[in-house]
């Protein structure tokens, strides 16, 4: 039996919601603007999103991406990714002369204004996150000191706070939300006075594509993700329905779906993660669709209308 037979009546089930979130879109959109604003080059720290298809389309476009501000000259225009940046990045911008504009998703930077508050309040601050995450750095780097980092219980364990300390906890917006109710539970065990945020850190975004992976797993042989290697949120997705024990695989270019995968495979799952635009997902779904005939579902699930406004001097 030829493997285009095999999946005739065979089913691509999209995620619902997937794809950009109002933070991305709001990040790209400013790097855009300035674009056409000012002229290239427009400089960025850093990746604007962790998207390989987005990062390079804006890089052909005239956007240059640095590691360091030392990488910028003087009075040139630069954009602040969606991670967020520390305080110490801003003076530096601000001595140097350069135009600025800040793309920080205002979900990150509600967690930046909690960490701030909590050391006013004298609190040792936790952070749950991933080391070297350029949100986890911005967000450590707006105190000088009094936050630690914990990835894991662990790392909880390990933790020298005193137990009489006023202590709290914050956490990186893009994490799994299962594995982070195991570690705020775990310092809850170790710290029953533990303050936490008013209002969950994890952005209303992330939530959403990891219900939706949740309501879509159990429908389907095998998940796809839409996503580049170093998308936090994206590599929770796939640990997500890996963890609901269906075959997840992600991917950033059409070119690394193997037709293997989908051999005997009737209903293949497709999700997205929140820095990877609708146009890559729909050339992966036509690439899956060129192994063999197949349908294509939406699922149904939440629809998002969350938009954040652009900084003054580009929302004109």
């Amino acid at each position: 039996m030829t493997q285009s037979s095999t999946v005739a009546d065979a089913e691509i089930v999209l995620a619902q919601p997937r794809g950009f979130c109002a933070g991305v879109d709001r990040a790209i959109t400013i790097v855009e603007k300035a674009l056409e604003k000012f002229g290239p080059p427009i400089y960025v720290r850093h990746e604007i999103v962790h998207n390989a298809y987005v990062v390079n389309d804006l890089r052909a476009r005239g956007a240059v991406f640095v590691d360091e501000l030392s990488e910028v000259p003087t009075g040139a225009t630069v954009i602040f990714s969606a991670h967020g940046v520390s305080p110490a990045i801003r003076e530096e911008a601000t001595r140097r002369g350069l135009k600025i504009f800040d793309a920080t998703c205002p979900l990150v930077t509600k967690v930046h204004v909690e960490v701030i508050k909590m050391r006013k309040e004298g609190m040792q601050v936790v952070m749950i996150g991933h080391k070297g995450h350029p949100e986890v750095e911005g967000t450590m780097g707006q105190v000088p000191d009094g936050i630690q980092l914990v990835e894991s219980i662990a790392d909880v364990e390990r933790l020298n706070i005193a137990s009489d300390s006023p202590i709290a906890y914050v956490t990186q917006t893009t994490l799994s939300v299962d594995e982070t109710v195991e570690i705020v539970a775990a310092l809850k065990r170790k710290y029953p006075h533990i303050t936490q945020p008013k209002k969950q850190d994890i952005c209303y975004a992330t939530q959403n594509r990891q219900d939706a992976v949740k309501f879509m797993a159990p429908q389907v042989e095998i998940v796809i993700v839409v996503g580049s290697p170093n998308s936090s949120n994206s590599n929770r997705l796939r640990e997500l329905s890996e963890k609901l024990g269906v075959i997840s695989y992600m991917v950033d270019h059409p070119d690394q779906l193997q037709p293997e995968w989908f051999v005997n495979k009737k209903r293949v799952g497709l999700t997205a993660g929140a820095s990877a635009p609708e146009s890559l997902a729909q050339s992966i779904i036509e690439r899956i669709k060129s192994f063999g005939p197949r349908q294509v579902k939406n699922l149904e699930g939440i629809v998002e209308t969350t938009a954040f406004a652009l900084p003054k001097g580009l929302n004109d």
